[in-house]
């Protein structure tokens, strides 16, 4: 995927999976990581990062799902460096959905050291998104 440095502009190549973190190639600051994964590559994608990550268990044909997808990649971008974001088609997943329940979209799970630390079902917007991963992440240190 490639995405635009939210601090020199740059258009930077990231990896859906990396040892760290992706920086800038320009200004070595952090960038956001947003990828996309399903049955075979999940636990590459997001199960062996090295940072906390978002999970985003979402449908092409969901509304909220597209509504909450805009204030998730906001929060990737706000807190480059700190989470990751994975984004899960669950119709193209049925293993992931099934392996964590999925019984309604969006659900967002929050992942640290390849075990569910929260989940929340449902849209937020980007406010309440950051507070439930801040809150989350530091409960589970």
């Amino acid at each position: 995927m490639t995405v635009q440095c939210p601090h020199c502009g740059k258009r930077n190549r990231v990896p859906a999976v990396a040892d760290g973190t992706p920086r800038c190639g320009n200004c070595h600051r952090p960038l956001p990581w947003i990828a996309d994964a399903g049955d075979d590559d999940f636990a590459d994608v997001a199960e062996r990062a090295s940072v906390p990550v978002v999970v985003d268990l979402w449908a092409t044909w969901c509304g909220p799902c597209r509504m909450v997808s805009p204030a998730l990649e906001q929060l990737a971008r706000e807190m480059a460096g700190r989470i990751k974001l994975v984004k899960v088609d669950v119709d193209r997943a049925p293993k992931i959905q099934e392996r964590f329940a999925v019984q309604a979209v969006p659900t967002l799970l929050l992942m640290g050291d390849g075990k569910v630390i929260d989940r929340q079902a449902g849209a937020a917007p980007a406010p309440v998104l950051r507070a439930w991963v801040e809150k989350s992440i530091a409960r589970d240190t």
